[in-house]
């Protein structure tokens, strides 16, 4: 009988000691995981894609507004429209930035003033309108069939969190969507939570939380995975990675203090 109580007792506190580090799994990766929120607790359960807040489709295709940044490039003659853009990866971040770019910022009222041709209006034109209408423009006034690039350069995604390259990314292709970035980025790291990836969309007061199952092939047919300019994209680690860098980190503490104990232990032992 008193073999039966002991081992009734060592299987309680084996139970608690399983509970106490589920607990601690979720507190370690929440400490560790950036911009939570109260409904990040469906991550565990989704199966492909959830939306909060959901504020339907938006612009599939990002529409020129005041105060954007646009490069034009003549790839046919460089001497005219704007000079050369070229675009790079930054090595140490992974943030996709402009080198030797000259841009132009499109006016309130939605013109820009372009080298050799002068205002041109483009609010409210996608990417491939405002291409259309410079080729028509500098074709017009200046070129014989003119072969025109347009990149909007200050529209871009942030990635944070458990990919292999973080940073700013921009949205260079029209209906870029997650994969894509994902891609870009190098992929997501050993320790990332398939699970756990986040959009953080729209007003900032009130955003539009997309949560993604990275693991379900199923999640890459939703139209909400197109990239909308200023998405917020994180990707939490497991719970077993943030509970394993918070034991070290305590472990980290503890090491010191149980060094400082032992020789006070020692001299203690010795002086008696």
């Amino acid at each position: 009988m008193q073999k039966i109580t002991t081992l009734n007792k060592l299987f309680f506190l084996f139970t608690i000691a399983l509970l106490c580090a589920a607990c601690s799994s979720k507190v370690a990766r929440r400490e560790k995981s950036l911009f939570n929120a109260s409904t990040d607790i469906v991550t565990d359960t989704i199966k492909q894609v959830y939306v909060v807040n959901d504020q339907g489709l938006g612009d599939l295709y990002y529409k020129i507004k005041p105060n954007d940044l646009i490069a034009v490039r003549n790839l046919q003659n460089q001497e005219f429209g704007a000079t050369t853009t070229t675009m790079a990866n930054s090595q140490n971040s992974g943030a996709v930035t402009s080198s030797n770019t000259i841009t132009y910022q499109v006016d309130a009222d939605g013109v820009v003033n372009l080298p050799a041709v002068g205002r041109v209006a483009v609010g409210g034109l996608t990417r491939k309108e405002a291409t259309a209408k410079l080729q028509f423009v500098y074709g017009e006034k200046l070129l014989k069939n003119p072969i025109i690039e347009v990149t909007i350069v200050n529209v871009k995604v942030t990635l944070l969190g458990e990919f292999n390259r973080q940073g700013n990314f921009l949205l260079e292709r029209d209906n870029t969507n997650l994969i894509d970035i994902i891609g870009e980025a190098g992929g997501i790291t050993k320790n990332a939570d398939p699970k756990t990836l986040k959009i953080i969309r729209g007003d900032r007061s009130k955003p539009e939380l997309i949560y993604v199952n990275l693991n379900d092939v199923n999640s890459l047919a939703s139209k909400k995975l197109i990239l909308q300019n200023n998405d917020i994209i994180v990707l939490q680690q497991t719970k077993s990675s943030a509970l394993g860098e918070k034991l070290q980190s305590s472990n980290n503490i503890l090491q010191p203090l149980l060094v400082v104990i032992n020789l006070a232990a020692l001299i203690f032992t010795l002086t008696r």
